[in-house]
């Protein structure tokens, strides 16, 4: 349950976040840091990551060393890459052409992060995946800081000269978002699947048997160790969500175990609150309630009504008419982002009273 309801917590969060009444209007919490730095917003998304690992050796160990496992694993990921990619186009903002339609995103990352701890966890040791994780974030910080750029040198970290950037303009000429720099790009991934692996190493510890009264506190001080690090490397490496930094990842996912580990206390040690059923329900379907609130809000976005979209109808009558006279703009677009996560938290709610979990 500590798991389902973490899981929930994050993807309720990430609806919030990707849908505001309005962008012109966001309190800075819920909108992503410029570049480096980090707001409680940029913590959704290594928070997914991380539930996803921690989830994978509890569904690795029925299958592990099965054949049909490996074509499982694979089967997942690429329709997970495929959907991802049928939201990019859904949700692209320009007219369409191949040569400039992005090919990455959220659950493209995913998808490739999935297959490689799907892999890891199969094939390896939890010692060998702990040193391929350390290995992987020093040498991460290594080239980026160390490798010169073409025409910038080494150690670069604007969103033009770093090396990330130039990797992607290499190999993916205009499929990007937003050139020169992608936010969920091929060598960002590397660090990406540490933040996973971070997730695998706490699911393990949790789904071990015996006395589970140390295991809380155990996992929340692990993360608080590796939040303090991530802290510390900011100073040479800074915390970027983007580049996904050395430094974010043991950061994002030093507080993610945190807040598992206390789920995990007050869930599974204790009784569960009523109050945690909307975030299970949440937890129970979170690639149908994610997919679907993007497809949702293009849908309303694209749906004109009178020479305006109905997501713009919605919002300027029921929430900005009353909103920005009483409590700001920033509010009002808040209360509409906070109904929408309310609706989409009453459609898991039905799904979850009827047993019905829509997965891949």
């Amino acid at each position: 349950m500590s798991l389902d309801v973490f899981r929930g917590i994050t993807i309720a969060a990430m609806i919030l976040v990707s849908t505001p009444g309005t962008w012109e209007n966001v309190y800075t919490p819920l909108d992503h840091a410029l570049w480096n730095g980090w707001t409680p917003t940029d913590l959704v998304f290594p928070f997914l990551l991380f539930a996803m690992g921690a989830a994978v050796p509890v569904a690795m160990a029925r299958r592990r060393g099965s054949r049909k496992v490996r074509h499982h694993v694979l089967q997942r990921g690429l329709l997970l890459f495929g959907i991802g990619l049928a939201l990019n186009l859904m949700t692209l903002n320009r007219p369409f052409q191949w040569s400039s339609f992005p090919v990455l995103g959220v659950l493209q990352r995913i998808a490739i992060v999935y297959m490689v701890i799907a892999w890891l966890t199969e094939r390896t040791s939890t010692r060998t995946q702990m040193i391929v994780a350390g290995a992987t974030l020093l040498l991460y910080w290594a080239v980026m800081m160390w490798v010169p750029v073409p025409g910038v040198g080494p150690g670069v970290l604007t969103p033009e000269g770093n090396l990330a950037s130039f990797i992607d303009r290499l190999v993916l000429g205009g499929h990007m978002w937003h050139p020169p720099w992608e936010a969920e790009g091929l060598l960002s991934t590397a660090p990406a699947v540490v933040t996973a692996l971070a997730g695998t190493f706490a699911g393990d510890w949790l789904a071990r048997g015996g006395s589970q009264r140390h295991r809380s506190l155990s996992l929340w001080a692990a993360g608080a160790g590796a939040t303090l690090v991530g802290l510390w490397w900011d100073s040479v490496f800074p915390i970027n969500k983007n580049l996904w930094t050395s430094s974010f990842a043991l950061f994002s996912a030093g507080l993610a175990a945190q807040v598992l580990a206390m789920c995990h206390w007050a869930l599974d040690l204790h009784r569960p609150a009523a109050a945690s059923v909307p975030l299970q329900a949440f937890g129970r379907n979170p690639l149908s309630a994610y997919v679907g609130s993007v497809v949702l809000d293009r849908s309303l976005t694209r749906w004109t009504i009178g020479g305006a979209d109905a997501k713009s109808l919605i919002y300027s009558r029921a929430f900005a008419s009353w909103g920005v006279p009483c409590c700001g703009a920033e509010a009002a677009s808040l209360f509409y982002a906070l109904a929408y996560v309310a609706f989409w938290g009453t459609v898991v709610w039905l799904l979850f009273r009827k047993r019905i979990f829509i997965g891949l």
